[in-house]
């Protein structure tokens, strides 16, 4: 039985109940939300999803706190906020509503659980800080969210309220766009494979389209793979591949006799016409034509391996 009330604690709000509500807003849109800590509204009861207010943690009577003694932890003892609870209990139920297939719910589930929920979950029990990546840590989703705060003074007593369901409307775009984009990381990692087995053992990799690779060819154990070629919409890019999944060091910079050229410099400096354009940084190069673009990936590894050598 659907409930027909959803409850979270009135007052300031943190990202935990906002990202749980995007997910229970989703599959009991007739619901009513309710912000309240009167304990006639936090009370379990078969009408209603208590969410990160409280003080106990049962599923079977559809309470989700964990500010409580012995609060719920992950099985590798990391503390859950209210958006991990929520998230493992109706995670896959809010993936198939967004139709993800089936066959792939519990990957996604997993992915996004890792990359998106357990962040959360350690910066709402202060077991992670957004301070740790320092001049960015105003700019983490947890921050962001609580910048809709009404500030100290605004007198308006629907202010928070209102606040709150305007944060869950951003939110919820980050959090679709995440899950398509884990999905979509999946889809690709079956083309990219693909592609692989055809390269064989040459050092350039050539996709149908821009995609995500990375994961792929670390799957596959491709590390003989220096170089990704595709095209894009009106030409062809040559880029490389980062050596870890965080951080930017690339497997083979492009060389830096290219770097920061263009149009006719880079044609004349590289020999290959329809080169168009290099980066400064020297990890993505373009040109206008496929064989363009294949040509200089072949300067690109004949350089990369002259170094090596």
């Amino acid at each position: 039985m659907a409930p027909s009330f959803l409850v979270t604690h009135s007052g300031g709000f943190h990202a935990d109940e906002v990202l749980s509500s995007v997910v229970l807003i989703r599959l009991f849109p007739d619901a009513r939300l309710v912000r309240s800590r009167a304990p006639e509204w936090i009370t379990p009861g078969a009408d209603r999803i208590v969410y990160d207010v409280g003080g106990a943690y049962d599923a079977t009577t559809g309470i989700f706190d964990h500010h409580q003694r012995a609060a719920p932890r992950r099985v590798d003892g990391q503390p859950f906020s209210s958006f991990g609870l929520i998230w493992q209990h109706f995670g896959r139920d809010y993936l198939t509503a967004l139709s993800v297939p089936r066959a792939v719910v519990d990957t996604v589930h997993a992915a996004f659980d890792a990359s998106f929920v357990l962040p959360i979950d350690l910066v709402d029990n202060g077991a992670l800080s957004p301070d740790s990546v320092g001049l960015l840590g105003g700019l983490t989703l947890p921050s962001l969210l609580e910048t809709l705060k009404p500030v100290f003074d605004d007198g308006d007593p629907e202010a928070t309220d209102r606040a709150f369901h305007a944060a869950i409307a951003i939110a919820r775009s980050f959090v679709e766009a995440k899950i398509t984009a884990i999905h979509a990381k999946l889809r690709a990692e079956a083309l990219v494979l693909q592609a692989i087995a055809l390269a064989g053992e040459s050092r350039v990799l050539e996709l149908p389209k821009g995609m995500p690779f990375r994961t792929a060819i670390v799957k596959a154990g491709a590390d003989h793979l220096l170089f990704v070629v595709h095209p894009r919409e009106t030409d062809w890019c040559l880029g490389g591949i980062r050596r870890a999944e965080q951080g930017f060091e690339l497997r083979a910079d492009l060389p830096a006799a290219w770097a920061g050229l263009s149009g006719l410099d880079l044609e004349v400096a590289t020999g290959v016409d329809g080169a168009s354009f290099c980066h400064n940084g020297r990890f993505i190069a373009a040109a206008k034509t496929r064989d363009a673009a294949l040509a200089l990936a072949r300067l690109a590894v004949e350089d990369a391996e002259k170094g090596a050598g």
